[in-house]
Order: structure tokens, then sequence, then C-alpha cells
């Protein structure tokens, strides 16, 4: 049994599809003075010394949300707004994947609750998404217990590797930022999807395949 890794945002979904969610919150009135005053307050917060990286992984505008609800929530999102934003080259070779018995994983930044319905609409098993903190069933705006981003890809790899009982270095990752380059360096096929410039630059001079959202799908090789 092969691992194959697949990215979210930008790779599996066009845009991002944790943005999109949020306004999906807006819209049926889940987002308030609290959860808007707890995003700006996570900035002031750690932007200072956590850089960049703090607007990933800023999931305060959960804050004091009930997890179950912004599971439902979820799963309508998914159904109704993320399904058709699929890249359809993509889904169809995480399908293939699927049904030659490879162990599919959902690597992703976006939260948890978002990756794992849309892991139950593509028959995925394997899901490391952001994990917020939370207690007694409510969101807190502290920073997630988990967040995949950059090296922290690779990391959680590994490990999810050593559980399933597969090798890292023999499995396949699909992603579309410079960010991805820890991971898709330490696999044996990485695969390029609509690529920034900064892994548009490493897939060409390595020769790595790159799939663009309009290519034709191609079937794995058996």
């Amino acid at each position: 049994m092969r691992l194959a890794i697949f990215d979210v945002d930008g790779t599996l979904v066009r845009g991002s599809s944790e943005r999109l969610f949020w306004w999906y919150l807006v819209k049926r009135g889940r987002q308030g003075p609290r959860q808007i005053a707890a995003y700006l307050l996570f900035l002031v917060r750690y932007l200072p010394t956590g850089g960049i990286v703090t607007l990933k992984k800023n999931k305060a505008y959960l804050c004091g949300l009930k997890r179950a609800d912004i599971e439902a929530l979820a799963e309508e999102f998914v159904a109704t707004r993320l399904v058709p934003r699929f890249n359809g080259a993509v889904v169809q070779r995480l399908r293939q994947h699927v049904l030659r018995g490879d162990a599919v994983v959902l690597l992703t930044g976006t939260i948890e609750p978002v990756a794992r319905a849309l892991a139950r609409r593509l028959g995925v098993r394997y899901v490391c998404a952001t994990l917020c903190s939370e207690r007694n069933g409510r969101y807190l705006a502290q920073p997630p217990e988990t967040h995949p981003f950059g090296a922290a890809k690779l990391g959680l790899s590994r490990q999810l590797a050593a559980q399933i009982g597969c090798e890292l270095g023999n499995a396949t990752a699909y992603g579309d930022s410079h960010h991805d380059l820890f991971l898709l360096e330490a696999v044996n096929e990485p695969v390029a999807v609509s690529p920034d410039a900064g892994l548009t630059r490493v897939a060409l001079q390595r020769d790595w395949e790159i799939v663009g959202q309009g290519d034709a799908q191609r079937a794995l090789p058996p």
C-alpha cells in the first residue's frame, strides 16, 4: 500500500476553502463583535513574534462558537459551496488512488471540520488538518493545537506514514505552493498543481510533474 497526500486549498479546490467558509459563516449570522474582536486581538498578540504565519494560524473567528454547530455548517458548506470549486483533474487523481488501494490523506491548513466534511464527500479515510483549541465544546481564541503548514506538513506526514504503515519516501504528494516544498522534496512522486512562481521554478528544474487546472485528466500508472 502506498501513501498519496493531497493539499486542499489551491490543489483539490480552487481558492481558499477557509476564506470561503468564513464568508459562509458571515452570511449565516455566525460572525459578530465577539468573533471579530477575538480575531483582531489574536493578530495584535501573536503577529510580533509569529510573523506572516500568524495570519494562517488565526482561527479566533471561531471564538465562542459551538464545535457541533460548525461541524454541521461545514457539511452544508462543502456540499453547496466547495464541491462546485473542485479541481476536476486532481479529484480524478484522488479517486484513482482510492480505487488502487492507496492510503489517501488530506493534509491541509484549513480547519478540521471542513477538511473532514470534504474527506467524507471524497471517500477519504485519513485527514490531518488544523485542530483548533476548544473547551467544553466551544472554540477558544488560542493558537491551534495542530497547524499543517510549511515544514510542519513534513513532520506530520512522517507521523502519519508511520501510523498507517507506509513509506513516506515511496509516496505521492500533491501541492500548489512553495510552502509545500518541504513535503514534496521528501516523496518519490511530487506533483505540482497550478503551482505558484516558487514551486513552478523548482518543479521545472527537477522535472516534476505539473498539473494545471485546464490539463486533461491522466490515469495513474498501475
